[in-house]
């Protein structure tokens, strides 16, 4: 693919999620903004919508406007180490996924925030686990008991 034939791809990818930004802006009109307890369930749609749509724009006027192509060597396939970054994202979330339910919210997003960094190449493994541990119980806590949302406790009790 050629110098404007990557840019072209560029183009029209941001277009997409131009797209989509305005597809979920549209959606999220036929939800509250807000309830009596503060933000409704149309409150991050119409946010999340409206930064997709400005930071799509923003990078589809860079890619039309640049004088050469910044976008790597040309292709929109990874290269081997990229390939393997996301065979291993993809496997952490299947592994988190398979195993949700049974373990908890809590234990899966531990073990999940422990090992996926070290998987990519974190080498400071107390860090890691400070933040897998903050992390996963700090997030539980909030979604849990703060905004009052069902998660999966698992046959632990944890």
């Amino acid at each position: 693919m050629g110098k404007f034939g990557m840019k072209r791809a560029w183009q029209l990818t941001c277009l997409a999620f131009v797209a989509l930004a305005i597809t979920t802006l549209v959606l999220s009109f036929e939800y509250p903004y807000m309830d009596r307890l503060g933000p409704g369930p149309g409150f991050f749609p119409f946010w999340l919508s409206l930064i997709t749509g400005a930071l799509s724009l923003t990078l589809f006027f860079h890619t039309t406007l640049a004088k050469r192509a910044a976008h790597g060597s040309g292709s929109l396939l990874p290269d081997r180490l990229g390939a393997l970054r996301i065979m291993i994202i993809l496997v952490g979330l299947v592994g988190s996924l398979a195993i949700f339910e049974t373990m908890g919210f809590r234990i899966t997003l531990l073990l999940f925030l422990f090992f996926l960094p070290l998987a990519l190449g974190v080498r400071n493994w107390w860090l890691t686990l400070i933040i897998a541990v903050a992390g996963s119980f700090g997030v539980f806590h909030v979604f849990y008991y703060w905004l009052k949302l069902p998660l999966p406790i698992g046959v632990f009790g944890i």
